[in-house]
């Protein structure tokens, strides 16, 4: 019984985070449609996940191609970056083919929040590190500034992927 108040929860959850007016069609978009869920690139989540990629990969790009005088602050940067890229890229992906159905095992809220909270913190400290060691050169201050930008992301996908996944929990146990 349990296994499927699990499945409830993470189905609302992701349905949850469709922002408002869009919850009218999301019923109808069960499991009688396709992999494809053709109303999530239009949602809030989906709208932040997107920003903060392109985000991330401007501020990648930006100190790629910028000289550097420390090489290791800045190979910690784009190291967080391109995983910070690649893993909201997936969660992106699971929630737009619907993956979070296939695979019940996992809670993809709760994954979704560690992630957000962990790599938010890394990003927090690849901008402080790479705004340090900037020394006024144009394409490092572009690198960390994006990368601050990213972080403020970041952290508004903490918040909505905390309100997701703890407080509909939450909710779902008071019913």
């Amino acid at each position: 019984m349990s296994h499927g108040a699990g499945l409830v929860r993470t189905t609302c959850s992701s349905g949850s985070s469709s922002g408002p007016g869009a919850g009218a069609g999301q019923p109808g978009a069960g499991s009688s449609e396709g992999l494809l869920d053709p109303f999530y690139p239009r949602t809030h989540a989906a709208l932040l996940k997107v920003a903060q990629m392109i985000t991330l990969l401007i501020a990648f790009i930006c100190v790629r191609s910028s000289l550097k005088i420390t090489y290791s602050a800045y190979s910690y940067f784009e190291v967080v970056t391109i995983c910070n890229l690649i893993m909201i890229l997936a969660f992106y992906l699971v929630h737009l083919f619907r993956l979070y159905r296939v695979l019940t095992c996992i809670s993809w809220p709760l994954s979704e929040l560690l992630h957000y909270l962990i790599g938010t913190l890394l990003l927090l400290i690849a901008s402080i590190v790479a705004a340090s060691k900037s020394y006024g050169q144009s394409g490092l201050v572009a690198g960390a500034i994006f990368g601050f930008l990213a972080t403020f992301l970041c952290l508004a996908s903490v918040w909505l992927s905390y309100k997701i996944s703890c407080v509909t929990q939450s909710t779902d146990a008071d019913v």
